[in-house]
């Protein structure tokens, strides 16, 4: 229920802070004293849309601070936590909604002190208070409220929910199917092309990295052609036929003879072709070692080009790099096994699909014939409140209408709140048919009918007694008075059969000069309280009779109480 409301630079109101009870509280005032400012800051901290003219002027920016106590399993506190949101254990269990408006048109929005949008702000307003006026029948307006009001009466809402999952699945195995269909068909008409590429792959067998691997042993082995030949070369002058070390040797022999016979001459000389011969020797041994490393398969060089080139040929020819190779090679073959397989799978999906299908239909028909036991109660509990609202005249009827091959997440009806204002009458819409004052009237029968059920905690009725008087604004009181012994209940009244009936009297009163006009609110005790009732009911001059009436009014609602 509204614990608290705090309100800051709002139109008239400079300061005010409300604190609200369980039960009926009733909002009276003379005309102009500022109750639909109380409703619109209200409004404001639920997510209405914001405005520059609501800051009280002078001042910078105007706040509105309602404070919740609500239970811990609340759907509004399941919408913070699915938000991502402090759902308000860690604030004493409250649930703060906070609401800022500048005089620049900037709006800023806060859930337990915590930045929000004023669409999250809007969606827990809705499950926190409902406010309805003549002007206001929300519950009402919106066909697809009417559904799940039934659906609240009736206490289908496990129902309901079955038949949202079934809706769900079903729609999940459609898509499913639709998907494979789709993937089959396209694979069938890619079949001979399919076959024909995971063959040349299969036959190609590509290997991840391989190209990498190619190119270096490829690269490699032309570096090993190259030197090879240069090796040959410096091998055939070395110890080839046109090698100068068997002359040079020969030479070194014929100066070693010769040595004895001229001491001395000849020793630098053979000393050097001595060296030399052993430096062409170590050359030579050398160059045969390189030799024998730079040795190469030309097979292997020619097998190794072909297959980097043949890689590269199907990697363009499917337009993947080389490294894709393999796994193209296994997509493709995964496709031909879903087109081999398909009309297999297909069948399965198939059944698994009209399985669904017809899970939904029995679960949505059931549902239906749910509604359809229920519209009738409905129509008859709120009947019975319509004579002591002076629409004794008029007929509630809940319009069903079904359609089995219509399948929506909600079912298969569509469901619609009508009314038979007088006999004779063609029945239709209540929001074309019925006027404004009866449109609140209807709106609180359904309301009183549904006591508890598919009604946020808090309701607020703003005038819904206007224009009625005696009898009926009396039937009014006691039908709001009856909610309020099940959810919090605010009205806004100028009826005093009304607000005698309240727990909780709060009085709008204006003042100020010319320069400056304030609005407050004050809890009224008994003898004020009497006071207020009395000017209901006189009117601008209050007179004994009034008083006494209003005395009556108050002390026969204690007793009924």
């Amino acid at each position: 229920m509204l614990a608290h409301l705090s309100i800051r630079d709002i139109v008239l109101i400079e300061r005010l802070d409300i604190d609200f009870s369980a039960g009926m509280s009733v909002l009276t005032g003379e005309t102009g004293a500022g109750k639909s400012i109380l409703l619109d800051a209200l409004s404001l901290a639920l997510g209405a849309r914001g405005d520059a003219s609501l800051v009280r002027h002078g001042a910078g920016q105007g706040n509105v601070t309602a404070i919740f106590d609500v239970p811990a399993n609340h759907p509004a506190r399941e919408i913070l936590r699915a938000n991502a949101l402090d759902d308000g254990e860690g604030v004493g269990g409250d649930l703060i909604l906070r609401r800022t408006q500048s005089a620049d048109g900037r709006s800023r929005v806060f859930v337990n002190d915590q930045p929000a949008s004023v669409s999250l702000l809007r969606e827990i307003g809705r499950a926190l208070v409902e406010i309805h006026g003549q002007h206001d029948d929300r519950a009402l307006v919106d066909a697809a409220a009417h559904r799940d009001l039934l659906d609240a009466f009736g206490g289908h809402v496990g129902a309901a929910q079955s038949v949202a999952r079934a809706w769900r699945a079903w729609r999940e195995a459609e898509q499913g199917l639709a998907r494979h269909r789709a993937k089959v068909e396209a694979a069938a008409r890619e079949a001979d092309y399919l076959r024909a590429s995971v063959d040349e792959l299969s036959k190609l067998d590509p290997q991840p990295g391989e190209e990498t691997d190619l190119a270096e042993r490829r690269a490699a082995m032309m570096r090993a052609e190259k030197i090879a030949s240069d090796i040959s070369d410096a091998q055939d002058v070395l110890a080839g036929q046109g090698s100068a070390v068997p002359q040079l040797a020969s030479l070194l022999r014929r100066l070693q003879r010769k040595a004895e016979a001229a001491p001395g001459l000849l020793d630098d000389i053979i000393k050097s072709l001595d060296e030399a011969l052993i430096s062409l020797d170590d050359a030579q041994q050398a160059v045969d070692a390189a030799m024998r490393a730079a040795e190469f398969d030309p097979k292997a060089l020619e097998d190794a080009e072909e297959r980097l080139f043949a890689l590269r040929a199907v990697a363009r020819k499917h337009s993947v790099a080389v490294d894709d190779l393999a796994a193209l090679r296994d997509s493709m073959a995964a496709d031909l096994a879903d087109l081999d397989a398909g009309e297999e799978r297909l069948a399965g999906l198939e059944n698994e699909a009209r399985a669904a299908r017809v899970a939904y239909d029995e679960a949505a028909a059931h549902l239906s014939e749910l509604r359809r036991g229920t519209a009738a109660s409905l129509a008859k509990s709120v009947m019975k409140e319509l004579p002591a609202l002076k629409l004794e005249r008029a007929e509630f009827i809940v319009e069903i209408s079904s359609e089995p091959d219509d399948r929506a997440e909600t079912g298969i009806d569509q469901i619609e709140f009508w009314v038979r204002t007088n006999p004779g009458t063609r029945p239709g819409p209540i929001m074309k048919v019925a006027s404004g004052g009866e449109l609140s009237r209807f709106l609180l029968a359904l309301k009183v009918a549904l006591a508890d059920r598919g009604s946020a905690p808090t309701l607020v009725f703003d005038e819904i007694d206007t224009g009625v008087g005696g009898a009926v604004a009396d039937a009014i009181g006691q039908r709001l008075a009856r909610l309020a012994s099940r959810i919090q209940v605010l009205s806004v009244t100028h009826a005093p059969q009304v607000a005698a009936r309240a727990d909780t009297h709060y009085l709008i009163s204006k003042s100020g000069g010319a320069d400056k006009v304030a609005t407050g609110v004050a809890a009224l005790a008994k003898n004020d309280r009497q006071e207020e009732i009395a000017r209901m009911l006189a009117g601008a001059t209050i007179t004994d009779e009034a008083r006494a009436a209003a005395e009556r009014l108050l002390r026969e609602n204690a007793s009924v109480s």
